[in-house]
């Protein structure tokens, strides 16, 4: 399960009941990071039953001295990043597929718009857009995905209702 942006409590009160079952649901949770407040980072470490996560640039010291700026995990041979800042749209795939060689699958967030690329050399880029201030977006997002045989299988976009 991969989400990014939460903003809480500034953007909404909790996340929506959909993704806290998606999290209940999952072998692993992805986070790319803005918090915002050390309490959502308390309650998803509580309910998921492995949290990958990294800051983002609206977290402050404490969340900081918590989570590292790239979070890196083998998942079942799959090599994954977790990052979230990764610059403008423009060049992204390939400067990211510079940037992390020895990566299969870099998550990342900070837009909060849903993206899906793969690199020409294989690397797969995926940011699960936020499930609580869709920006220009038509809805608020998340993302879940399977691995098989150390690949990224099954990658489903997650429209949340209107709040």
């Amino acid at each position: 399960m991969l989400t990014s942006d939460t903003h809480l409590p500034k953007r909404a009160r909790d996340l929506p009941a959909p993704l806290w079952a998606a999290i209940d649901a999952a072998d692993v949770v992805i986070h790319a990071g803005d918090w915002v407040d050390m309490a959502a980072l308390t309650a998803l470490s509580e309910r998921a039953t492995r949290l990958i996560a990294c800051y983002g640039n609206n977290d402050g010291a404490e969340l900081r001295s918590r989570l590292p700026e790239i979070a890196r995990a083998d998942l079942d041979g799959l090599r994954l990043a977790v990052i979230h800042e990764t610059g403008q749209s423009t060049g992204r795939t390939e400067r990211c597929a510079a940037r992390f060689p020895d990566t299969d699958l870099l998550v990342f967030g900070h837009s909060h718009i849903p993206w899906d690329t793969t690199a020409p050399g294989g690397l797969r880029l995926l940011n699960p857009g936020s499930p609580t201030d869709r920006r220009r977006q038509p809805f608020a997002t998340f993302m879940t995905a399977q691995i098989a045989d150390a690949r990224l299988t099954e990658v489903t976009l997650h429209n949340l209702p209107p709040r």
